[in-house]
Parts: C-alpha cells; structure tokens; sequence
C-alpha cells in the first residue's frame, strides 16, 4: 500500500510539473514568438495608447460612430467576465420584445422607412456577446447616419466599408465581416 502511495504521490508531482509548469510556458512562448500580435489579445494601439481588441466589440453609441452587435455581456454590454449568449428561444416574448425595440431604434437612428430589411446582426447578440465585428450589410445601412453626422460623402464612406471587409476565411470558412473598431478608427482618420 505505501509502495503505491508513493508511485502515485511521484505520477502526482512529475504531471504537475509537465502539464502545470513546463506545457503552459512552451505554449506561451512560442505564442510570443511566432504569433505575438495574437497572443496579446490583438490590442489596437492609437497614438501609444491602447483603445480596444480587434477580438472584443465595444459599445459605440454615439451618432457619429458605426455601431456594433448588440450585446448581452453584462449590465452595459462588452463585459468580457460575463461573456455568454442568452439562451432565449425565438419564441421567447422577451428576446422578441428586446429585437422589437432594437429594429424600431435601428430605423430611427438611420432613418430607414418601416418596411426596409434589416441585418439581422444589428438587432441580434452573438453568442459570446462580444463579437466585434459586423456584416457588410449592417456597415451599409449606417453609412448614411454616419456621413450625414460627419459632413462625408456618402461615396467616401462606403468606400472605407468596402476597404474594411475581411473576407470568408479561405474564401469558404464564416461570412465577410467589417471590425467595427477598425472602420471607426477609419472615419476617425478622415473626418470629424
């Protein structure tokens, strides 16, 4: 019994040591040295200040600003420690009450009329509730708010959209995506 006692106490010791010690400082360092920019949380640096993550959205309220996805991480939206998805069903009256709200919001901010479409990522939460990207589309329906707000040609904003699309990964891997820091800090860069 203590023969096998302490062979286990020594399988203790040395698995702690590979898989809690050496295994997590291999992967890290070789994070660091061959995807340094990932590993750091892909920070967006601006005038050597950090303002956000190419990875986390933020919340963009302002007029000026091209919004994001809705989010339901936390009390004020984009709260990485209480990142997660709703779990409503479609038929939930609350989610519905809360897309309802949203999509008259949505109309009134951009001024579409009331049978225009909508993205339906402007008016529904990612899974995480953190996602920092939209769609195209969602991009294009703001343009106007945004050019009108900043005093832009409309063509020149949308040509900052079409400049800040990311394609389908492998040309077949998610959707076409716009970073919402990114297009910001673009408008940013031209205009008022």
């Amino acid at each position: 019994m203590l023969k096998q006692l302490g062979v286990a106490i020594r399988l203790l010791i040395v698995m702690s040591v590979l898989t809690g010690l050496l295994y997590p400082l291999t992967v890290t360092g070789l994070a660091q040295i061959l995807l340094p920019f990932q590993a750091n949380g892909s920070l967006v640096v601006k005038n050597g200040k950090v303002i956000g993550s190419r990875l986390i959205g933020q919340n963009f309220s302002g007029p000026e600003y091209f919004h994001g996805r809705p989010s339901a991480a936390g009390e004020n939206g984009y709260d990485g420690n209480s990142s997660g998805g709703l779990n409503l069903g479609p038929t939930n009256k609350q989610l519905i009450g809360a897309i309802t709200e949203r999509v008259k919001t949505i109309r009134e901010q951009n001024g579409l009329i009331v049978d225009e479409p909508l993205p339906a990522d402007l008016v529904t939460t990612s899974g995480s509730g953190l996602g920092p990207d939209i769609s195209p589309v969602a991009a294009l329906v703001q343009a106007r708010r945004v050019a009108a707000v900043r005093g832009l040609d409309l063509n020149v904003v949308h040509r900052l959209i079409e400049k800040q699309i990311t394609p389908k990964q492998f040309g077949l891997l998610g959707e076409a995506r716009v970073n919402v820091l990114e297009l910001n800090l673009a408008v940013d860069a031209i205009g008022k």
